[in-house]
C-alpha cells in the first residue's frame, strides 16, 4: 500500500484565487507563555486544495453539511480527455486542464466527484448537477494511469459550507 498526499500546504501569505481572502496563519499561543502552542487561521473556504459544494455556484443547492460523507471518498481513476472510455461509478481526476467540452461525458457518467484543473465553466456545470469538485490538487502525476485507487478528501463540517480546504489523499 502506498499513500500519496495530493494537498497543497496551507501557509501564511500563500497564493489565492484573485479576490479571495488572504491566508493568515499566526501564532496565538506559545509554550513559553501558555504552556501550549496554538495557531490562528484566517482564510477563505476555497483555499489551497479544496472541495466545492454545489452551493458554491448555485443558490439554494446542497451545502457541505447536507452532503453525505460518501460523496467525499471512493474508488477513483485518472482519465484523459482523449480516452475512448471513462470508467463508471468512480471519482474521476484529470492531470490536464479540462473545460466544458467534457461536460456531456461527465454528466452521462455521474461520478461522485471530479478533480483536477477544471475551468470555471466546467466546475459551474458539474456543481449544477450535484457533482462535487476538487481543485488545487498537486501530485496527480504520481497516480497510476490505468488502475483504480482510493481517494479521500473530507471537508471540514462547516454549517452552510460552500467549500472547504481538505487533506486530499490517494491510497494505492
Amino acid at each position: 500500500m502506498r499513500v500519496i498526499d495530493l494537498s497543497v500546504p496551507i501557509a501564511d501569505g500563500m497564493p489565492v484565487y484573485p479576490g479571495d481572502p488572504e491566508v493568515k496563519v499566526k501564532v496565538a499561543h506559545t509554550y513559553e507563555c501558555q504552556t501550549w502552542e496554538l495557531r490562528q487561521l484566517s482564510m477563505g473556504s476555497h483555499t489551497g486544495t479544496h472541495v466545492d459544494a454545489p452551493s458554491h455556484m448555485h443558490p439554494g443547492a446542497a451545502t457541505l453539511d447536507e452532503l453525505p460523507l460518501e460523496r467525499f471518498f471512493g474508488t477513483s481513476r485518472v482519465v484523459r480527455m482523449n480516452d475512448l472510455v471513462w470508467p463508471e461509478s468512480r471519482g474521476l481526476f484529470f492531470r490536464e486542464s479540462v473545460g466544458i467540452e467534457c461536460f456531456d461525458r461527465l454528466a452521462a457518467l455521474q461520478p461522485p466527484f471530479v478533480g483536477g484543473e477544471l475551468s470555471e465553466e466546467l466546475e459551474r456545470a458539474l456543481l449544477g448537477i450535484h457533482i462535487v469538485t476538487y481543485t488545487g490538487l498537486r501530485g496527480l502525476d504520481l497516480l497510476p494511469s490505468e488502475a483504480d485507487f482510493m481517494f479521500y478528501g473530507f471537508p471540514l463540517r462547516i454549517v452552510s459550507g460552500d467549500g472547504s480546504p481538505v487533506r486530499a489523499v490517494a491510497v494505492i
